[in-house]
């Protein structure tokens, strides 16, 4: 896609050409459609991915931007159909399996979500939304010291990814470190995420005077 936001109607316009001219280009039909999805053109982008995918069955990249559209409109039937069809196109695809865990996860089933997430990593060992999704699904089966371990490993990769510091400060407080928990609540909050007031009232008693 073109660098420059101010290209994307002009990028548009010449992808819509070449595609006049070669109907049967799904690389132009993918391309499109992730131009589409960053004007936040929902329904033509599907259009397009979906076009993209009847010209070439394969293309696993295709199935997972098709399964974000359905996970952001609430659909994770469609968003975990759509990213198991990627990893069957390509079982490498960590992407797929990642998408395939947070789906799980967000249906209470971390034992699935796990399967999943160990795929993920296996094909790509840093993938940190991956890790963040290993340590939710850990977390939710009461694992809270492999949660932290998880979630530390993460920030030394990457200090300033705020879901991280909100999974560790939850894993501290299940563990009873109520100050490291206190740290990590206010880093997660200070990077932008939207810790839930109920937690931080939890906090509050533990809070140095």
């Amino acid at each position: 896609m073109k660098d420059r936001y101010d290209d994307i109607d002009e990028y548009i316009a010449d992808l819509k050409d070449e595609i006049g001219k070669n109907e049967q280009c799904a690389t132009h039909h993918y391309n499109l459609g992730v131009a589409l999805l960053s004007k936040r053109d929902f329904v033509a982008a599907e259009e397009a991915l979906l076009e993209a995918v009847r010209n070439s069955p394969n293309l696993a990249e295709a199935y997972v931007q098709l399964g974000g559209i359905c996970q952001d409109r609430g659909d994770l039937e469609g968003c975990l159909r759509y990213n198991e069809e990627a990893a069957n196109c390509r079982p490498k695809f960590s992407v797929a399996w990642s998408n395939i865990a947070f789906v799980h996860v967000q249906r209470n089933d971390p034992d699935k979500a796990l399967d999943a997430v160990d795929k993920a990593l296996k094909w790509d060992p840093g993938f940190i939304q991956a890790m963040n999704v290993k340590a939710v699904a850990l977390y939710m089966k009461g694992e809270y010291e492999k949660t932290e371990e998880l979630c530390m490993a993460i920030l030394n990769k990457e200090p300033h990814f705020a879901p991280a510091w909100m999974n560790l400060a939850l894993a501290c407080f299940e563990r009873e470190d109520f100050g490291k928990a206190v740290q990590a609540a206010d880093k997660a909050q200070e990077l932008g995420y939207d810790v839930p007031e109920a937690f931080m009232e939890e906090l509050r008693p533990h809070r140095g005077a």
